[in-house]
């Protein structure tokens, strides 16, 4: 089933020319919505069931998998990819750095995460549970390696919000829906969290089954 939602900064008589089709509880969907949101993006989401997909999903992305997005006669899916197209589509606020060095080490900070800790995903909510227990492990121990950056920076690349922070955003997020808790000396990273959960953009991108993943007081 899928519910359409409108989200617009321009009169609601005009249609968006963009439109994204999301899983509600998909964090690769998530952090596309958190680039939307951030830049303000008037865009039509199409809110998917993943258990039960649309047709018109599958005729538009041969892996028919969420997120995919379409802007006039183009069709994009991969998160990332979607991201970095927003960005360089409408470039206010920037959320890449401006020099070709720093763009080159964000984006293998995004293959990383995609590697390492996105591609644990379906172990931890799908697995045996010997598996999940591993990646949950995998996990927890690699945000506790980084999270010194953030005793000396606000956000992943330094002073700026950026991509990167909308992609670890969704994996904050459900650590404690996936029954993942950091030790002690994390702290800096779940500082780090909670500063991102108070974005406004990040507040505005959360389906209700998101909002659901967490308690108010966590």
């Amino acid at each position: 089933m899928i519910d359409k939602n409108v989200m617009s900064t321009t009169p609601a008589a005009r249609k968006p020319i963009m439109t994204l089709y999301s899983g509600t509880s998909d964090p690769w969907s998530h952090r596309t919505r958190i680039v939307l949101f951030e830049k303000d993006i008037e865009c039509q989401i199409v809110d998917v069931d993943v258990n039960k997909k649309p047709r018109e999903l599958g005729e538009l992305n041969p892996y028919n998998q969420v997120p995919t997005m379409v802007d006039r006669d183009l069709v994009l899916y991969e998160s990332n990819i979607i991201n970095e197209y927003l960005d360089e589509r409408l470039p206010h606020p920037p959320l890449m750095p401006v020099d070709p060095v720093s763009r080159a080490r964000a984006r293998l900070m995004l293959v990383r995460f995609d590697r390492d800790w996105y591609g644990l995903i379906r172990d931890i909510t799908g697995g045996d549970k010997k598996s999940a227990t591993k990646a949950r492990h995998t996990l927890r121990d690699g945000l506790t390696v980084i999270s010194p950056i953030f005793k000396e920076q606000p956000f992943a690349l330094g002073e700026e919000f950026s991509l990167v922070d909308c992609s670890l955003a969704p994996l904050l997020w459900r650590l404690d829906h996936w029954d993942i808790e950091l030790p002690r000396q994390a702290k800096p990273i779940l500082d780090y969290a909670n500063k991102l959960f108070q974005r406004k953009s990040f507040k505005l991108s959360l389906t209700e089954a998101e909002k659901a993943m967490r308690t108010p007081s966590r």
